[in-house]
């Protein structure tokens, strides 16, 4: 039986070549169209891509790729994630229905919807976040079951997925001080790996980013624009990546030896009318900040409304900084601090198949570095 490497070998051309042909995406001249159309006809071949066209697609053994698939550690990190590029770019879907009988495996990753405290607005980071997340398991042969979480439920839709064997293993978000799905997956040597920190000695595989250096990077910035007055708009006390970030605001401030009034600190819950407000009370203090730092882009954006609202030009009268970079955040020239959203995805995925193959690395608990991408809401000041 022919494969798509016969084609292209036929035809004097790349696999790759011979793929986009085929598939119908017009991305090759006629002459080279119609070599790959006889040579395919000539082979009586259809399009049906499998391991091997994989290999060649990628320029590896079929054994890596089988590897790849099958999450053996011998592959190296640049191979596999090169194998995992061909994949998906071939659409190739491996047949795992046997494996999975014999392994019990049911090929699905559970993930949990938090109730939003703005249901009008949900998270764009975690809408982000569990994009990228889908791609890294599909690549892998694994998909992603979401499911909600409703605070008062505790575990319950945990136990109900596990009870059901409908799952093999978890990613948890919105990870909390002494989060009990942690303690009690943990528990149950239920595989599960964290996107941020979980606390305690669970020893519980994670993903973060250091949230603390990512405000650190927004008052620098501030400051290095000639800002001494620089306020903060966070969630409440006691909300782990609030404190995470509030931290880093107070320790860029003492770094720079600039004071800090009680209140230019502002805790509130995640939503804009609760920003706005914040706002009010922070830009009515006396001496007044010439700059605010939010703990995320919907603060921010509350922040941005209550500025314009009386009169002052964000960025001059007013600098602003926000924290996700959201596609909101780019829309509207707002400062803010980056998370490398696909890769913590990737390193989630492969942190969590280690765990399926019994296999923990030693470097289970990863600290991602965050970035700031600065625009126009912090680009210039008008000191007073």
């Amino acid at each position: 039986m022919a494969t798509l490497k016969d084609v292209a070998e036929q035809a004097k051309v790349s696999v790759a070549t011979a793929y986009s042909v085929l598939a119908g995406r017009d991305e090759a001249d006629a002459q080279t169209s119609a070599l790959v159309l006889k040579a395919a006809e000539a082979l009586n071949y259809e399009l049906n891509i499998t391991i091997r066209d994989v290999a060649a697609y990628a320029g590896v053994s079929v054994t890596t790729v089988s590897y790849v698939i099958n999450n053996n550690p011998l592959t190296k990190p640049a191979t596999r994630q090169h194998v995992r590029n061909a994949i998906r770019e071939l659409g190739y879907h491996p047949n795992t229905t046997a494996r999975n009988l014999k392994a019990n495996e049911t090929r699905m990753i559970g993930y949990a919807w938090h109730v939003a405290e703005d249901p009008i607005r949900r998270n764009p980071l975690l809408d982000l976040f569990l994009y990228e997340l889908a791609q890294a398991a599909e690549a892998n042969g694994y998909h992603i079951l979401t499911f909600t979480q409703p605070i008062q439920e505790g575990v319950k839709p945990y136990e109900e997925l596990i009870n059901s064997n409908r799952v093999d293993g978890f990613v948890l978000s919105d990870v909390m001080y002494g989060d009990v799905r942690v303690k009690y997956l943990a528990e149950r040597q239920i595989p599960c790996v964290t996107y941020g920190k979980a606390n305690g000695d669970t020893g519980v595989p994670f993903v973060d980013v250091d949230g603390k250096r990512g405000t650190q990077l927004a008052v620098e910035h501030l400051i290095s624009r000639g800002h001494e007055r620089i306020g903060m708009i966070s969630w409440p006390e006691g909300f782990r990546i609030g404190d995470m970030r509030t931290q880093g605001y107070i320790d860029a401030m003492g770094t720079a030896g600039l004071p800090i009034h009680e209140s230019w600190i502002v805790h509130t819950p995640n939503t804009l009318q609760h920003a706005y407000e914040a706002s009010k009370l922070i830009l009515s203090t006396k001496p007044k900040p010439t700059a605010i730092v939010c703990a995320n882009d919907i603060m921010a954006f509350g922040a941005k409304k209550y500025v314009e609202w009386l009169g002052l030009e964000i960025g001059t009268d007013v600098a602003l900084t926000g924290y996700d970079d959201t596609p909101v955040a780019e829309l509207v020239d707002l400062t803010s601090v980056s998370q490398p959203i696909a890769l913590i995805a990737s390193k989630i995925i492969d942190l969590l198949l280690a765990e399926f193959n019994h296999q923990r690395s030693p470097d289970s608990q990863i600290v991602l570095e965050p970035s700031l991408v600065v625009r126009k809401s912090s680009a210039t000041f008008r000191k007073r």
